[in-house]
């Protein structure tokens, strides 16, 4: 489905991003980790290609808000592969006061925290599809959420510590809007841009919370991180050719 296929995954080494890796190995394309965490990064490689018993996964460190970092990233892999088949664009960097309740929101955080995600994904798909043009032919895939679709559902989060950051729902919204104005403006270019909108992922969250959550959806509730694995096949393979400018959403129902 994916055989030789180069494919980028900023935040590679994270929790969707390994099984992002596993599902391009399972599909015999390559993967490449590119994380800002050097360690994290080559630890999962090293981990990865032990279990899938593979020589193709690759790492580079990556930071997504610095355009020499980019560039890079991308002149290693092309030197190397001399081709980029796809970006999954994955990474959700934030600072360390991201997840405040909104009244406690500082504004230099929000606009920091803006910076950081939908910026860097501006950055990271403004230089990867440069590349693209050249080569003629491209692929990006933006990682957003149900909560950039619908609002948030406060009433699952009663009686626990978390919430549904502000922060999340401007950045996420935004990605799906900025999926479908860069497929528009690289009209005849041959580059194809969508989003991945994904519900709840299973991340140890408390008894209370998951029941309230399942209530929520049709079947199954919370999702496990393999779960997008289908999604994500069929927007890198050739199947999905002309599905283009288009948010797809996996969660059980949840925003209906």
């Amino acid at each position: 489905m994916l055989k030789d296929k180069v494919i980028v995954i900023t935040g590679g080494a994270g929790l969707i991003g390994k099984e992002f890796v596993k599902s391009i190995i399972e599909n015999n394309g390559i993967a490449i980790i590119a994380d800002i965490n050097e360690q994290i990064g080559l630890d999962v490689k090293e981990n990865l290609s032990k279990e899938l018993n593979t020589k193709n996964i690759d790492f580079i460190q990556l930071d997504i808000t610095s355009k020499e970092s980019l560039n890079k990233c991308i002149n290693y892999l092309d030197k190397k592969y001399k081709k980029i088949d796809a970006l999954v664009n994955n990474a959700y960097p934030r600072n360390k006061n991201y997840g405040r309740h909104f009244f406690d929101v500082e504004y230099e955080d929000f606009i920091q925290n803006l910076g950081l995600n939908l910026g860097g994904y501006f950055l990271t798909s403004q230089c990867f599809s440069k590349y693209f043009k050249k080569q003629s032919y491209g692929n990006i895939i933006n990682i957003s959420s149900i909560y950039g679709v619908v609002a948030p559902k406060f009433e699952v989060y009663e009686n626990t510590s978390m919430t549904m950051p502000v922060e999340y729902a401007a950045i996420k919204s935004g990605l799906i809007h900025l999926t479908k104005y860069m497929a528009r403006y690289f009209k005849g270019m041959n580059i194809k841009v969508n989003a991945l909108s994904p519900g709840g992922i299973l991340d140890k969250q408390p008894e209370s919370f998951l029941e309230k959550y399942k209530e929520k959806c049709l079947n199954k509730g919370m999702l496990e991180n393999s779960d997008l694995k289908g999604t994500l096949v069929y927007l890198l393979s050739d199947m999905s050719k002309y599905v283009n400018g288009q948010n797809i959403i996996v969660d059980d129902g949840f925003s209906l």
